[in-house]
């Protein structure tokens, strides 16, 4: 598949300019189309270059295969959750598993992880010490070695306990070409497993939600499901995990990439009674509820039955579902849509602001 040369943003018109006063919001950090503006005002103006612009959360760092017909991905992440620790996890794991997921996207087998600390002053050593366990117990489990790293440590008040780096390094094959440029009219869009159990599992361990619940975060590895489903498939256009921003935010953003029409069916979204009735109560749509053990799928219809096998042989894609289609925008703006259980259509735009800040 050949490589599609663009602009990441060329079809992305963001609703919400910077701020007058010129100063970051909470907003910003979002993962919608705040997040956006302050990426292609600031970020992209500086940084811009025929890697960063494909716009995924990867990279191909080379761009000839290594002697033995494989190439290098990279990718890093920051995380700030709070709290630290949440049901399902805490935000060791959610360092591990965030950076693996990201390189995995990319179709590459994750093998390194070098991590970065900042600790503030006054943090518990007994605390650090679960979240180092917690990491190397996520890294066994993806099967992935934490090579290098380096620890500062601030002034009390100067942080909010501790914050995590990650980036991480993987090895795929020349020919595979997977990314967020690559949707194309008539294919499937498939969803790993249930929507929002992640942003919903924080909100409960903030005491946020009003009410107990036994929802736990899906903070998971996922290359192994991952490879299980590109073995059985060599049609795989796009793979995503849906974190800040959620589902709805992504779908924008591969759309956008790959300037197509995408269409959910709600009839067939895999969403936790639990979860539903979380965000009626506080007026959230599960779509852009963040998630950290789901990915999006995006491929060839001639492989649905194949991909929905291998995603329910799998503990992590035994809920996973065909949820809506890829199709041409026939002169129109790239747009996600959305099938409703009534019978009608209605647009599903990008997160604008920030619905759940310090999530991930």
């Amino acid at each position: 598949m050949a490589e599609k040369q663009i602009n990441p943003f060329e079809n992305f018109t963001c609703p919400i300019p910077l701020p007058a006063n010129k100063t970051v919001s909470i907003g910003h950090g979002s993962g919608g189309s705040l997040s956006k503006s302050l990426i292609t005002s600031v970020f992209y103006k500086h940084f811009s270059n025929d890697i960063l612009d494909k716009n995924n959360d990867f990279a191909d760092l080379i761009q000839d295969a290594l002697t033995d017909g494989t190439r290098i991905v990279t990718s890093t992440d920051a995380h700030v959750v709070s709290p630290l620790f949440f049901p399902g996890g805490d935000i060791g794991r959610l360092a591990v598993a965030g950076t693996v997921n990201d390189v995995s996207m990319s179709g590459a087998v994750p093998k390194y992880l070098t991590a970065s600390f900042i600790i503030e002053e006054g943090f518990p050593i007994e605390d650090l010490d679960r979240i180092a366990a917690s990491m190397r117990q996520c890294a066994d489990e993806a099967d992935v070695q934490i090579v290098a790293g380096d620890t500062k440590v601030v002034e009390k008040g100067k942080a909010d306990k501790v914050f995590i780096s990650t980036t991480g390094i993987g090895i795929k094959q020349k020919d595979l070409s997977i990314g967020g440029q690559h949707a194309e009219p008539g294919d499937s869009v498939f969803i790993s497993g249930t929507i929002g159990d992640h942003g919903i599992a924080v909100l409960a361990a903030r005491n946020e939600l009003g009410f107990s619940t036994e929802i736990q975060s899906d903070v998971a590895p996922l290359n192994d499901l991952i490879q299980d489903i590109l073995s059985v498939s060599d049609n795989i256009h796009v793979l995503r995990d849906p974190t800040r921003g959620g589902v709805a935010t992504t779908l924008n953003e591969i759309a956008a990439q790959s300037n197509v029409r995408i269409t959910l069916d709600e009839t067939t979204l895999p969403i936790r009674r639990e979860v539903q009735g979380a965000c009626d109560l506080l007026g959230f749509d599960p779509l852009y509820v963040a998630n950290e053990g789901k990915v999006l799928i995006i491929s060839k219809a001639s492989d649905d039955e194949a991909i929905l096998a291998a995603l329910r042989d799998h503990p992590l894609g035994k809920y996973g579902r065909k949820i809506g289609t890829v199709a041409s925008i026939e002169g129109n703006a790239p747009i996600v849509l959305m099938k409703t259980v009534i019978g009608g259509t209605r647009i599903v735009d990008m997160l604008t602001g920030a619905m759940l800040p310090r999530i991930c």
